[in-house]
């Protein structure tokens, strides 16, 4: 068995293997630190910035940084919470969010991290983006107004289907996301409910046809517990087992 060590995470101790990050780290140890762009199966992405804490002092994403032995590491400070706070404001403003008539309210983690954080109202004016929706694929919807810029859909499609589907287009505020297509439209390339990239979305950006809605409302992943309880579906995958 490979040897192990520990850091400090709000005053508990983590034990680490070599290679695990903080974040993975901490979700082996059951402890849940928020996150969206993150996912057990493919390698830290550190886009989405909510699973910043300070290590020994300093910010730092923690997908991303290297559990090292003695860190103290900060997650659940009326500081870093905040800023979370702020960061998911941000993301809900910038695409358009209308939780009671989304088919994802339940299963979306956006909407779960909000409801752990306590985000209950907008805090910034609504930018309410044009993002036509894309129902030209025969299984599937593409609802780009939810999207988060995670890009899961996208290393999915490219790391594990080889598909190369997805991709994101501008910069700053106009960076969105498009599909490889010359027509832009999901029906013109070869795209599967069977492919990962369907499976991956944290929001409601991709969704199967005909199914909407097949779980009643308050019996959903999120609606009995939330996302912090559900800690040991986000545990790291062993390295032999990634794609």
């Amino acid at each position: 068995m490979s040897e192990s060590s520990s850091f400090i995470l709000d005053d508990q101790e983590i034990p680490f293997m070599p290679g695990q990050s903080v974040m993975q780290a901490a979700l082996a140890a059951g402890v849940f630190i928020p996150h969206l762009c993150y996912h057990p199966e493919f390698r830290p992405h550190g886009s989405c910035k909510l699973c910043t804490v300070k290590i020994n002092g300093r910010p730092a994403t923690s997908c991303t940084t290297p559990a090292a032995a003695g860190m103290e590491v900060e997650s659940n400070t009326p500081e870093i919470l905040d800023k979370r706070r702020t960061l998911l404001q941000m993301l809900l403003v910038e695409g358009n969010h209308f939780c009671p008539s989304c088919e994802k309210s339940g299963f979306c983690m956006l909407q779960a991290l909000g409801y752990e954080l306590g985000v209950v109202a907008p805090r910034f004016s609504l930018l309410y983006p044009a993002r036509p929706v894309d129902a030209s694929h025969p299984d599937v919807l593409l609802d780009f107004n939810r999207c988060i810029l995670c890009e899961l859909c996208i290393r999915a499609s490219t790391e594990v289907d080889g598909k190369f589907v997805f991709a994101l287009s501008g910069r700053g505020i106009k960076k969105h996301l498009v599909v490889n297509a010359e027509s832009g439209k999901l029906a013109d390339t070869n795209f599967s409910l069977a492919d990962k990239a369907a499976q991956v979305c944290p929001v409601g950006v991709i969704l199967p046809k005909r199914k909407g809605f097949a779980v009643p409302i308050g019996q959903r992943r999120f609606d009995a517990a939330p996302i912090s309880a559900h800690v040991d579906e986000f545990k790291p995958v062993a390295p032999g087992e990634r794609p």
